[in-house]
């Protein structure tokens, strides 16, 4: 276990629930890249392969904890990206 791992994933975790908030409040996808999501819970997935394949430890849960915020974030950003073509049309 790498304590330093763990820290930058603690860092990188308490970012996401802020992004959430954003996303959920206001209801709008403008600065928001789903692509941009998608490219980081595929960062965080190889993190939790690399982990059960080579270092299975508790730190595994931070990656699955970060990447199911990223799921929210990305679920919340597609919601909105429909909302604003309702506005739109």
């Amino acid at each position: 276990m790498s304590v330093y791992e763990a820290v930058m994933l603690i860092c990188f975790g308490s970012a996401w629930p802020v992004s959430i908030y954003k996303s959920a409040v206001s209801r709008t996808a403008k600065g928001k890249s789903a692509v941009f999501l998608f490219i980081v819970l595929a960062g965080y997935v190889a993190g939790i392969l690399h982990k059960v394949h080579y270092n299975l430890d508790w730190v595994t849960a931070l990656y699955a904890i970060n990447g199911l915020m990223v799921l929210a974030d990305i679920v919340l950003t597609l919601r909105n990206v429909l909302l604003d073509r309702r506005s739109r049309a």
